[in-house]
């Protein structure tokens, strides 16, 4: 019973936590916090940081393969869509955890960076960068 209690308040804690996103300010993504439970292109911390996905198509091209990438994994939701911008959380099957990927695609160098984080806990176990390996193979395959 007390395992049962414990599994349904981290449910309800995670279902209510809030987004940490803050979208793209100055041409880049937030910093990923202290916790390993985040990867970035664009974080100063070697540990969290991941290459950018190159592409040589238009952006308009490039933002519609990725939401179909994205549209076709499971547990995700577009939360936000512009031009430049795309904001999607994933959601674990089994205890609803829920992580904020946020992409900015940078037409001007034709680079696609991305921010993967947890909203709660302190480690991931490598999900959030096992998550945007298979992405970008997935986005590749498609270009």
């Amino acid at each position: 019973m007390t395992i049962l209690v414990f599994y349904g308040t981290l449910i309800l804690y995670n279902q209510n936590s809030e987004s940490l996103v803050s979208g793209v300010k100055d041409e880049k993504l937030a910093e990923c916090p202290e916790s390993p439970n985040c990867v970035s292109t664009q974080t100063e911390d070697n540990t969290k940081k991941m290459e950018p996905i190159a592409y040589i198509i238009s952006n308009e091209e490039v933002m519609e393969i990725m939401v179909q990438v994205i549209n076709e994994m499971s547990g995700t939701k577009i939360m936000i869509q512009d031009s430049n911008y795309l904001h999607v959380t994933f959601t674990t099957r089994f205890l609803r955890f829920v992580d904020d990927v946020e992409f900015y695609f940078d037409e001007q160098n034709k680079l696609i960076h991305f921010r993967s984080a947890s909203r709660t806990g302190y480690s991931d176990m490598g999900v959030n960068q096992e998550r945007m390996v298979e992405i970008r193979e997935r986005f590749l395959n498609e270009i």
